[in-house]
């Protein structure tokens, strides 16, 4: 009898264990669940954005689908967390899929978000169900400097060093004032500068740095999954090169932008909201 009682003060001990485990897992994002349906839908905002720049997409989709809202940790007002790099949010972001037995989710990403995207579903070729990339690039350095090569073990100390230097209204001048190159509806300018204002300074420093050293173009060649590729209207002229960018990924489907800038969302919405409608009806 002694024998067994051990035995199931050693399993009770284990349990406790997971059960503590799961409650203090923590991940480099806070995350918002909506929604209801059998596939999920992961939204990942782009760099210093809330997870509140998928509010018009969402409501066209959480009919259908669960969705899951992240906002990465340190920016817009999310507490930072230590080690940001663009690898350990994407390694976050692929363990939350796995911790949670998510089938196979679409994953939506904006700008640094669409990265994440791309860097997952290479990665992770089994894990995602489907990408879809709003106004990212695999490497958005090589763009003006086709010489690109990612550095190994990148200092990104002077950068954090000079967003961190600045005080609170020079570093809302610059967000005011680099914005509407971003931005054509003036009606979410405000809103958007705020969330780049409410970040940590060092997050924003290390992971705009990170973000700037990636280069994602041979890695997409692992990817297996369904991809849409969104861009801004103005990447039409600069076809050819994303072309060489994205040669490696065999499952793309681009489609250009008829107006607006880098938030494709808010810019150009209706276009946007048929290109996704689209795709997730799509076998």
């Amino acid at each position: 009898m002694k024998k067994y009682t051990i035995v199931i003060i050693a399993f009770l001990f284990s349990v406790l264990c997971l059960n503590v485990f799961a409650q203090t897992k923590s991940y480099p994002f806070e995350v918002l669940k909506t929604g209801k349906g059998k596939q999920a839908i992961i939204f990942i905002p782009g760099f210093a954005s809330s997870g509140e720049v998928w509010n018009e997409t969402k409501a066209a989709f959480e009919k259908d689908f669960i969705c899951y809202t992240l906002t990465m940790a340190g920016f817009a007002g999310v507490k930072p967390q230590p080690d940001s790099s663009f690898e350990n949010w994407k390694t976050g972001i692929a363990d939350y899929i796995k911790d949670n037995k998510i089938e196979k989710p679409i994953v939506i990403g904006h700008s640094m978000g669409g990265g994440l995207a791309l860097a997952l579903a290479s990665d992770y070729p089994d894990l995602i169900g489907k990408i879809v990339v709003v106004d990212a690039l695999p490497c958005l350095a090589a763009l003006s400097d086709t010489s690109f090569k990612s550095k190994e073990n990148n200092d990104c100390s002077a950068t954090v060093n000079q967003m961190t230097s600045m005080n609170e209204t020079q570093f809302y001048d610059m967000q005011k004032q680099m914005m509407p190159r971003l931005l054509q509806d003036s009606s979410k300018l405000e809103t958007v500068v705020s969330w780049s204002v409410k970040s940590d300074r060092t997050t924003f420093g290390q992971m705009y740095c990170d973000f700037s050293n990636t280069d994602l173009r041979n890695r997409i060649a692992q990817i297996k999954c369904p991809s849409l590729i969104l861009l801004e209207s103005y990447f039409i002229n600069l076809k050819p090169a994303i072309d060489e960018q994205y040669k490696n990924l065999k499952t793309a489907d681009f489609k250009y932008a008829t107006k607006g800038l880098h938030f494709i969302m808010y810019d150009d919405t209706a276009w946007y909201l048929e290109q996704l409608k689209q795709f997730l009806k799509s076998k």
